[in-house]
This record gives structure tokens, C-alpha cells and sequence, in this order.
């Protein structure tokens, strides 16, 4: 049985969203920039990485997305993504290690921080992770120090032309409206 893949363009041109009608997490995102780190802890995101040009992998809860280098061209890497995602998907094989879904998910669920960097976190997860995951990408919180957030863009918010804008004009607004004492927001 075959998965149900539908391509998806963001705002980034040099990232293709692909949606699936199956779960792949159970929430969040996991972000890859190497090979390497896949290796370690996707056998999935590793398959998509021996595709020439790809540079990036993401995983979300039903859609994967695909950063290409500047010398790869979709028309070229999206038969291979298509492909990698479809056998991979339909033969059952594991998409991130037990041992690393089980450390990230008691990470996730563990949080941190003071209950500035727990308000930062609500209004990521509950406002704006899903807007950006409609687009492919995601954002978490890196850290708050000194009323500055330092915020990660993943997926298809790095790199994009329009993820400044959206960093300041949409992400900075609300962060600073529900807490004033914030000053500045900053993608790390």
C-alpha cells in the first residue's frame, strides 16, 4: 500500500513541504541540518540526505520538508524525495530511533525555564508553531536573556526571504504584547 504524498510550496524557495497521511511524531518538529546528525538519529532523514542537493531535513507530525542546496533543482530532487519518503513510509521502516523520539519527547515534555520562558513557550506552541508548520517550517525557543528571546527557525522559516518579517512584525509583536518586559526577539 502506497502513502498519499501532496507537495507543498512555502514561502521559501529553497524548500519543498511534502504532507503525508501518515504521523510521523506525535508532535513538534525535529530539524536536521547534516547528514551526520541524521545518521545518529533518523534513518529516514538519512535516506533523504543521499540525495544530491538535499541540505536539509525536517520532520514534522504528518509532512516532511526538503531544503536543497543552491546548485540542486526541484525538478530534479523531488522524483528522489518522492520516492525515499513513499518506500521508506510503505515498508514500515523507522523514521527517527526509539531511544531519540524517547529522549526528545522527555525533553519537550520537561520544558524549563522560568514562567517568562513557559509564557514564551505557550504562545510558540499554541499561536504560532502551527501558522509556520502550515509553511513547513518551525520555531522554538533557544533561550531568554537579558528581555531578549533567542528563537530557532527551522525547516522552511530558515533561510526564507520572509522570515525576518515574520520574526519581527508577526512572532516580536506577540511576545512583547503578552510580555512587555521583552525588548527584542532574535533568530539564532
Amino acid at each position: 500500500m502506497s502513502v498519499n504524498i501532496q507537495l507543498e510550496w512555502t514561502p521559501n524557495p529553497s524548500t519543498l513541504k511534502y504532507v503525508l497521511d501518515t504521523s510521523l511524531l506525535p508532535r513538534g518538529a525535529m530539524n536536521f541540518t547534516s547528514k551526520e546528525v541524521a545518521n545518529e538519529k533518523s534513518p529516514l532523514a538519512q535516506k533523504l540526505f543521499d540525495i544530491k542537493g538535499v541540505t536539509g531535513v525536517m520532520l514534522g507530525t504528518n509532512f516532511v520538508t526538503v531544503t536543497k542546496g543552491d546548485e540542486g533543482e526541484w525538478d530534479e530532487l523531488n522524483d528522489g524525495v518522492m520516492l525515499t519518503l513513499d518506500k521508506h513510509l510503505t515498508d514500515g521502516d523507522v523514521v527517527v530511533k526509539p531511544e531519540v523520539l524517547e529522549a526528545w519527547q522527555a525533553a519537550a515534555a520537561a520544558g524549563g525555564g522560568g514562567a517568562v520562558e513557559q509564557r514564551i513557550r505557550e504562545i510558540l506552541d499554541l499561536e504560532i508553531r502551527p501558522a509556520v508548520a502550515m509553511d513547513g517550517g518551525d520555531i522554538t525557543l533557544d533561550r531568554v536573556e537579558n528581555n531578549t528571546v533567542y528563537l530557532h527557525m527551522q525547516g522552511s522559516c530558515a533561510g526564507c526571504p520572509s522570515s525576518t518579517a515574520t520574526l519581527r512584525m508577526g512572532i516580536e509583536t506577540r511576545i512583547k504584547e503578552a510580555i512587555p518586559e521583552i525588548v527584542e526577539v532574535v533568530a539564532v
